[in-house]
Formats: structure tokens, C-alpha cells, sequence
């Protein structure tokens, strides 16, 4: 349902993409960011994010499951999604989307885990007993070689997977602000800026779900976080944060100097349908207020303790922020006409195929799936997976 005020065609009332276009680019920026934060250890070599590295994979990979049923969920004959890859469109960007997702899930990400796991899978093949043996014993895809020379192999060619697979994430997510750049009759979304914006904060909303997976996850375990990984990634976060938030408003400044025809109807938009999600939940709150609290720790040193709870409070901040963002996009440039004339506003249902309580339930099956493959593959340098899972 929605409210129109001024004058709309009657093709505008509606709202053809709903909250589930929402999650769709805030979860695989989620992925994307993921695995940019674990190529810091594998390819760039820092060596103090280690601890985060196994967990951000497996964060990237529970992200990137989730990430088509938002797509599949809005279609309406989504039985018909997979015919995508038996009809390719090569013109189509979103065509184009199920080979894109297809190579990262299956080539990269996939394929990259394997190969990290690749010893603790053999190992918990020979230890394990009953199913989660047959379970193992599977995933060794037949390979039982743990020699030096084998792994020394596993290392290398994980380092090159790693490598491609940098591009492919930002393509996996670039491709999403590349539509909405695109789409030259809506002045909210046609900005070359677009697909780099996204890009960053895709960064930014990866890097703090894992910095705020990996705090709380240590703490419901019982063992120490390592603050030395904690800080290194908020220093991270910080600075992507800066050139996200750069970014977007040098496209800000580049509209309002431009102020073209369309212009006085953004600005209305920005004061009062979008004020709240927009200036006060993402500006401020999910941008501001957590690049100042960031900005504290890198310029005083402050007790561990205090610093802890800074990172939890800043990480949850961006993530909200980073939706607001991705919201204000999709949502907010549905809610004008064409002729700048009419608006309209968008009512979220609560227990419909497109409601608040299925995008709830979208937000947290990513989370449940990290559970399963946490238990599955240990991520964590103090417990190894042949150990941790042989004493169950």
C-alpha cells in the first residue's frame, strides 16, 4: 500500500522493488567485504588479522548462500530463476548476475576454503566416527595426500584463488551499483559514482560484521580476543570508512552543484520522506557516530576494555548504517515521479512473501548457517578443527 501526494502516472504508485531488492545488495556486500578482510592475511600478508581469516570465509560463504533468495523470493515464478543459466542473455547485467554468483560461490570462495581446510578435513576423515565420517570423507573429494609438497601446493594455489578472487568480489557487488548507475531516467540513482560507492561500503559493512562476529563469537566461547587482530581491523574499517564516506559525498556536492531540473525534488525528498532514514540513520548515526568513536581509538590510547566495547558499538552502527544506505537507494529512488511532480511512499507488509518478518528471517539464516559450518570446520588458530571436532 502506498499514499501519493501530487501528481504520479499511474504505472509510479507502485513500488515494484520492495525491502527484499534492499537485502539483496546489503547481503553480498556482506560477502564481498567478508573476503576482502581475509585476503589482508593471504595475499597482503597481515599477519595480525589471522584469527579473523577462516571465520571471514566462512562468514563470505554463509552470506553468499543466502544472497539469490531475496532475488528468487521477489520473482514471480521463482522456480524459473535457474532457466537464467540455460538461456544466457549476454547484454543483461542482471541476466549475467546467476554466472557471476555461480563462478564466486563455486570457483573462489568454495574452491578456497577447500583448499585452507583441505589437512583438517583428511585428519577429521580418519578420526571421526559414524556420519560425520561419511560427512568427511566427502569433502576430501577423494584426496588424502597431506604431504609437505601437496600442501605446499594447497598454499600456493590458494594464494592465486585469493588473488582472483579480489575483482570477483568487487565485481560480484560493483555489478549491483553498475544497474542502478545505469538507469539514466532516475536522477537518484544515474551517478558514475555508483558502483564504487558500493564497492567501499560494501568493504565497510564486511569488515565490521566480521570484527563484531569474531568479538562476540570469542566471548560466548570463553576465551580471550585478541586485541592486536581487533585493532588492526578497526584501523582497517576506519580508513575504508573514510573513503566510503568520501565518496559519497563528493557525489552530494557534485548534484547540488550540478542542480539540475530534477534537483529541487531530491532535496524535498532528503527534508522529509527520507530525513529520518537518511540524515539521522545513516548519516549520523550509522556514519558519523561511528567514525568518531573510531577516530578516538586510533588517536588516544584507551583501556582495552574501553576500546572493546567502542568496536562492538561502532560495528553494529556501520551495519545499520549500511543498510539505511542501501535502503535510501532502492526505496527512496522509487518514491518520486518522473516529472518530479508526485511522491509516494512505501509501507513495508509483516507476514507477506515480501514482509518485514521474511526479511528478518533472510537476515538471520546466513547467521544459522555460519553456526552449522563453525561446528562443521573450526575456524579458530587455538582450536584445531582436527582437535576440536575429534573430542566431540
Amino acid at each position: 500500500m502506498s499514499g501519493v501526494e501530487g501528481y504520479m502516472y499511474p504505472n509510479e504508485v507502485t513500488l515494484y522493488w520492495s525491502v527484499l531488492i534492499v537485502l539483496y545488495p546489503y547481503i553480498t556486500g556482506l560477502v564481498a567485504g567478508a573476503f576482502i578482510l581475509a585476503s589482508l592475511e593471504r595475499v597482503f600478508n597481515v599477519a595480525a588479522v589471522k584469527p579473523t581469516y577462516r571465520l571471514a570465509l566462512l562468514t563470505a560463504l554463509s552470506f553468499l548462500i543466502v544472497a539469490p533468495l531475496p532475488l528468487v523470493l521477489h520473482l514471480g515464478h521463482p522456480f524459473r530463476s535457474p532457466e537464467m543459466y540455460f538461456t544466457p542473455h549476454s547484454t543483461s547485467a542482471m541476466a549475467m548476475f546467476g554466472y557471476v554468483y555461480l563462478w564466486y560461490l563455486m570457483a573462489v570462495l568454495t574452491f578456497e576454503i577447500w583448499l585452507d581446510y583441505r589437512l583438517d578435513i583428511v585428519r577429521l576423515s580418519q578420526k571421526s566416527r559414524g556420519l560425520m565420517r561419511v560427512i568427511y570423507k566427502i569433502m576430501t573429494l577423494g584426496s588424502s595426500n597431506i604431504s609437505e609438497r601437496s600442501l605446499h601446493i594447497d598454499e600456493r594455489i590458494g594464494w592465486v584463488i585469493t588473488l582472483v578472487g579480489i575483482p570477483s568480489a568487487f565485481l560480484l557487488h560493483g555489478y549491483v551499483g553498475f544497474i542502478f548507475g545505469s538507469i539514466k531516467a532516475n536522477p537518484w540513482w544515474s551517478s558514475p559514482l555508483m558502483p564504487v560507492v558500493f564497492i567501499f561500503s560494501a568493504m565497510v559493512s564486511g569488515i565490521a560484521c566480521v570484527m563484531v562476529l569474531y568479538m562476540a563469537i570469542t566471548k560466548l566461547r570463553g576465551k580471550t580476543i585478541d586485541m592486536k587482530c581487533v585493532d588492526t581491523i578497526a584501523m582497517y574499517l576506519f580508513y575504508t570508512f573514510i573513503i566510503d564516506f568520501s565518496l559519497e559525498m563528493l557525489d552530494l556536492i557534485h548534484r547540488i552543484y550540478e542542480a539540475d531540473e530534477s534537483f529541487r525534488s531530491l532535496d524535498f525528498m532528503v527534508h522529509t520522506k527520507l530525513f529520518f532514514s537518511q540524515i539521522v540513520v545513516q548519516i549520523i548515526l550509522g556514519t558519523l557516530v561511528p567514525l568518531i568513536l573510531l577516530a578516538v581509538t586510533q588517536v588516544t590510547s584507551l583501556p582495552e576494555i574501553a576500546r572493546k566495547r567502542i568496536y562492538s558499538i561502532a560495528g553494529a552502527l556501520t551495519l545499520i548504517g549500511i543498510f539505511a544506505m542501501r535502503w535510501n537507494v532502492v526505496i527512496g529512488g522509487q518514491l518520486f515521479s518522473k516529472s518530479f511532480l508526485g511522491y509516494t511512499t512505501y509501507k513495508m507488509s509483516l507476514v507477506t512473501k515480501e514482509g518485514l518478518l521474511v526479511s528478518i528471517a533472510l537476515i538471520l539464516l546466513p547467521l544459522g548457517i555460519l553456526w552449522v559450518l563453525v561446528k562443521l570446520l573450526p575456524p579458530w588458530t587455538d582450536e584445531p578443527a582436527s582437535e576440536g571436532v575429534a573430542a566431540d
